[in-house]
């Protein structure tokens, strides 16, 4: 029969399993050059778009070019440390690397489970696909050249014009009542069924979980400065951002 017999337990201490938030940064070159350039193009000069967020670099996805590639750990932390990101643990990579990340205090997390990205991203991608949370931050008043908006978590309304050199992100959708003119990035931390929907769409640049275009690829007529959404389409032929017109 069962027996159940008293047991000790520590009276300074308690060790129970916890889970903890993390993102991934899924390093495709060890140029770090490129990557704080790309880190820029990408989220702008928002410096709040991260709150000191602990970050695991995933090393699997380097090609068989940059295996044994070295790799500078300690500038990369500083590089994501300016960007308010904590480099805290690395996953795949060569023996090599793995021991000159260990070496500058990084742990191992061989086992850290990475969600996969969209058939293609840029070189580098921090993917963490949330669906956002209900409500969405609404902006009221226009947006002018250096003015930058992001909502967290959630989607972003604007009921009135982003002016070019204006910035506006969203983990969730982008809706702009108004013209569009700057830049719209949404799904910004990897949600692929965000989308952005624009009255007169006329953007620098859009963007939606990782996947950008700019004005330098001319959008056709029936779709600039006029009312559109863009949505991302993911298949085995590649990312391709879809434009489609608003009918009324």
């Amino acid at each position: 029969m069962p027996v159940a017999l008293a047991g000790r337990s520590p009276s300074t201490f308690d060790i129970k399993s916890a889970s903890f938030p993390l993102l991934a940064l899924r390093l495709k070159s060890p140029d770090l050059g490129a990557l704080a350039e790309e880190l820029t193009a990408q989220y702008g000069e928002m410096p709040d778009f991260f709150e000191n967020d602990a970050v695991v670099l995933d090393l699997s996805m380097l090609g068989d070019e940059h295996v044994d590639a070295l790799i500078d750990f300690r500038r990369l932390g500083v590089l994501l440390h300016e960007r308010r990101l904590r480099l805290l643990a690395v996953r795949g990579g060569s023996q090599t690397q793995r021991a000159a990340a260990a070496n500058v205090g990084l742990l191992l997390a061989p086992d850290v489970r990475v969600q996969a990205p969209p058939a293609a991203q840029p070189e580098q991608s921090l993917p963490v696909a949330e669906f956002p949370a209900p409500g969405a931050l609404v902006i009221d008043r226009p947006l002018r050249s250096g003015q930058q908006v992001y909502a967290r978590g959630r989607d972003l309304v604007v009921m009135a014009m982003v002016n070019a050199g204006a910035e506006v992100m969203a983990d969730g959708h982008i809706h702009v009542y108004a013209p569009l003119r700057g830049r719209a990035v949404a799904g910004a931390r990897g949600w692929t069924e965000a989308r952005i929907f624009a009255r007169e769409m006329q953007p620098a640049l859009v963007s939606i979980a990782g996947i950008y275009r700019t004005s330098e690829e001319p959008l056709p007529s029936e779709i600039w400065g006029r009312a559109a959404s863009v949505r991302l389409l993911s298949n085995e032929a590649g990312d391709k951002l879809v434009f489609e017109p608003i009918v009324d």
